[in-house]
């Protein structure tokens, strides 16, 4: 079985060797575990942004920028373009943010390889049927402080391997890193509301790409978690191929997939998260989806297509303003 962490592996080393030219930073803490800073103390790169996606994927996707991606004639903003053989475990099994790292002070959402190690959370694992046995943890960690000695042996004593075989990938949100790996979840984000909302076997899911644009730098990392997640809700596309089964109803699930189908949808996503009391748990987790969605059922041909990039929603979300 492929292992994501070994994947990953020769992504982490190749950012490491080119640091100076990607912008970004290495420390190795004094246990050994190694810390990558993509934009904590250092501005990071568009290529440290497509590496850091790339990682977050367990090395199992294709990562790219389109620089003249437009969505429309009143705005036009780079994109991340994403493409994988192995949907379910490149994205649930490894680029989920399902590792919520706490530890003292010190707070991060987890995600990328080492999940698969820590089995965070398991459920995820045992539906998707994997499991990786690698003997080092590779860690992504959306966060604007860098982690200590502690945090690396907390993360190395849940993944079972030694702290120096430890790697820990940083970027905050409001930063141009943190903005690519984000947006370069849309593909995730499909899969995410097939398993945890619309309960679809994502391993029937043989193939998938998406492309969503990449929010600029607006705010703090509060009102860059708003714009970010706007860019998958209001501007995200995705296609997914699909080995179904009799009794699958493609239609259906194409016409559930996308954020439109949710009923907090319609306005920037800080709004609806200063509704909901900044309380995620009160949003619907059908939100959490790309803007359009496009399904072909490789058994029957059937090729169908739902949702809608809204535009204007996304000028909103950034204050954008034409002049």
């Amino acid at each position: 079985m492929l292992s994501v962490n070994l994947k990953a592996l020769p992504i982490v080393k190749e950012m490491m060797e080119k640091k100076e030219e990607l912008r970004i930073e290495v420390k190795t803490l004094e246990n050994g575990a190694k810390v990558i800073d993509c934009g904590v103390n250092v501005p990071g790169s568009f290529e440290a942004g497509k590496a850091f996606t790339k990682v977050c994927l367990g090395g199992l996707a294709e990562v790219g920028i389109a620089l003249e991606e437009g969505l429309s004639n009143e705005i036009s903003l780079p994109s991340v373009k994403v493409v994988t053989s192995h949907p379910a475990v490149s994205t649930l099994g490894s680029q989920k943010a399902g590792w919520v790292v706490k530890v003292g002070k010190y707070f991060a959402m987890g995600s990328g390889p080492a999940r698969a190690l820590a089995k965070m959370p398991k459920s995820t694992y045992e539906e998707i049927d994997y499991e990786d046995n690698a003997d080092v943890a590779i860690l992504c960690l959306e966060s604007s402080k860098l982690p200590d000695e502690d945090v690396a042996q907390y993360i190395a004593d849940k993944c079972g391997v030694e702290v120096e075989n430890v790697y820990l990938l940083v970027a905050p949100t409001a930063s141009l890193v943190g903005s690519i790996q984000i947006s370069g979840r849309v593909v995730e984000n499909g899969t995410y509301k097939m398993l945890e909302v619309l309960n679809f076997d994502v391993k029937k899911v043989k193939y998938a790409a998406g492309i969503a644009p990449i929010a600029p730098i607006v705010g703090d990392d509060l009102v860059m978690m708003g714009a970010t997640n706007d860019m998958v809700l209001y501007g995200g596309k995705t296609y997914y191929y699909i080995e179904g089964e009799e009794g699958d109803d493609i239609e259906e699930l194409c016409k559930k997939l996308p954020s439109s189908a949710s009923p907090d949808y319609g306005k920037p996503f800080l709004e609806v998260f200063k509704a909901a009391n900044y309380d995620f748990y009160k949003i619907d987790k059908g939100i959490f989806a790309p803007a359009v969605v496009t399904l072909n059922d490789i058994r029957t041909g059937k090729v169908v297509s739902s949702g809608k990039i809204d535009v204007e929603i996304i000028k909103r979300s950034l204050n954008y303003k034409r002049i």
